[in-house]
């Protein structure tokens, strides 16, 4: 399995535990709050918990690479 395979896998995988069995759309709040507290948590552990390079990390390269992703998901529709 290539690496890109593999990190869709553990994409899904971490999508079904944040899920943790809730309906995403119809308890999008609370599943919402569940992925700001993993994002959160990943990006000042990545970052040694230093919040301000964590902060940087989230809106120099998180923020762009998600938009990116969601923007090949929408072209994959069309």
């Amino acid at each position: 399995m290539h690496e890109a395979q593999k990190d869709t896998q553990r994409a899904l995988q971490a999508a079904k535990a944040i899920c943790d069995g809730r309906h995403p759309m119809f308890e999008r709040s609370g599943v919402l709050i569940t992925l700001d507290h993993v994002i959160a948590t990943v990006l000042i552990s990545a970052m040694g918990n230093d919040p301000k390079k964590a902060l940087a990390m989230f809106n120099e390269g998180t923020i762009p690479s998600v938009e990116e992703r969601i923007m090949l998901f929408a072209n994959k529709l069309s």
